[in-house]
Order: structure tokens, then C-alpha cells, then sequence
């Protein structure tokens, strides 16, 4: 059963009483499948998300709870979502970076958490690559793993051409899809090293969510995709 939004509230909080987290929907687009993180000691199923850093901008902040909480390197998807934001392009650019959904939670008694959900995409292979080539540089001087946040989704490229990025046809004539790499030991505290995560089928993901808002946002994110698809598919030659 989805999650039906709340009804609109009035709430003021100064600063040292909200806390504000970022969650993020990863898709790989390509094979139709999207990312879920299992609690091996509590046994439930979750999407990555957390708290944004000071100064971290939220959209950055889902994307690094994502990588750092299922490890898989990821990017915010910019989608065709309704939105109440202004916007300064007067609809030349349709597809946005916005919130598929906003969470109200108490935190506790006297503090108050607002969570901002996400849909992002796993990497493509070349930017993939990169990254692994230059975090095994870092790793072999003496250095540790830092986060490093990937570059935004190219405002030329069009959805399919990106999918095209994760396919590849060998020698003997078959289509092989890329599979994104799901990295070991990004959690960045020991709850987190209780974290395992698996890439399934989107109505598996789902399942898993069933009755939770995580579910709609699993949901409101692939319909964005498929949307997306269709627009591009009927707005002529790709550039």
C-alpha cells in the first residue's frame, strides 16, 4: 500500500534542534535493478541515507550516505518530478535534481530530523575506473580512502545514450551490460559495518520496502526514469 503525504504543518526550530539527512534510490539503469541495503544484526531492509555534513550540500550528502552506506559510487539523476521550486529556465531544461520525497521525524524529544529522498544512478564504467585507479594510487602511498564526490549527470547526454555507456559487444557478437562495482568497507562507523547490499530487480527492491516511504520513493524514481525515456524518445534526434 503507498505511503499517502502528510498533511501540511507549522514547526519553527533553531539550529542546534534540527538535524538534516540525506537518502538516495540507486538505479542501474542498464539491467533494471536498483540497490537495497540489508541490517545483518537488526534483520530489515533499508535505502541508504544519513546525515549531511555541515556545509555539504543536501543533494552531495545523498550521494555519499549512498556510496558510503551500500558501496556503490553513485549520482543524483535529474528526472522529469513535479516540483513547487521556481524555475529560472522557464521549462528548458524538464528533467530536475529535486526531492522525490521529504520526511518530518522526531529525533527526539526536543530535536527534529527532516530527510530528503533521492534517485541517483550507479556510475558509468570509464568514471568508475577512474576513481578505483586513483583511490589504489592514494591507498599504495600511504594514504585512506576519501570520498570523492562524482561529477554531476552531463546536461548533453540523454538517458539512453547514457545506458549505452553500460553496454558493450564482444568479439563474438553478444551484448554484455557492465556490472557496476559494489565496493567493500565504505561504512564509516561499525553500525555501518553491519550493512550488506544487493542490486535486484526493481520489484524485488520493492518488496523488500513494502509500506514504507523508501517503497514510493523506489517507485516514484523508476517512473521518473520511464518517463524520461519517453520524452527523449519523442523529442526527435539525440544530440
Amino acid at each position: 500500500m503507498p505511503v499517502h503525504p502528510s498533511q501540511p504543518v507549522h514547526a519553527s526550530f533553531p539550529s542546534e534542534r534540527l538535524t538534516i539527512g540525506a537518502g538516495v534510490a540507486i538505479f542501474h539503469v542498464a539491467s533494471e535493478r536498483a540497490v537495497v541495503c540489508y541490517h545483518t544484526r537488526d534483520k530489515y531492509w533499508f535505502l541508504p541515507k544519513g546525515r549531511r555534513n555541515a556545509n555539504e550540500e543536501t543533494m552531495r550528502a545523498a550521494e555519499r550516505e549512498g556510496f558510503e552506506e551500500s558501496g556503490y559510487r553513485n549520482r543524483v539523476l535529474p528526472l522529469p518530478i513535479k516540483h513547487r521550486q521556481p524555475d529560472a529556465d522557464e521549462g528548458y531544461q524538464p528533467f530536475v535534481t529535486e526531492p522525490l520525497w521529504t520526511q518530518l521525524l522526531p529525533l527526539t524529544a526536543t530535536s527534529q530530523y527532516m530527510l530528503f529522498w533521492y534517485a541517483a544512478e550507479t556510475l558509468p564504467p570509464e568514471i568508475e575506473e577512474a576513481y578505483t585507479a586513483v583511490e589504489a594510487s592514494t591507498e599504495s602511498s600511504g594514504g585512506t580512502r576519501m570520498y570523492r564526490a562524482p561529477r554531476p549527470f552531463p546536461g548533453n547526454m540523454s538517458l539512453r545514450q547514457r545506458i549505452a555507456q553500460d553496454s558493450s559487444v564482444g568479439e563474438d557478437g553478444k551484448q554484455t551490460v557492465f556490472q557496476p562495482t559494489r565496493h567493500e568497507d565504505t561504512g564509516v562507523d561499525e553500525e555501518e559495518l553491519l550493512y550488506n547490499s544487493y542490486l535486484l530487480p526493481i520489484d524485488d527492491v520493492m518488496r523488500k520496502l513494502k509500506g514504507t516511504v523508501m517503497e514510493d520513493v523506489v517507485q516514484r524514481g523508476w517512473a521518473g526514469i520511464q518517463l524520461r525515456l519517453q520524452m527523449e524518445a519523442h523529442s526527435g534526434p539525440e544530440r
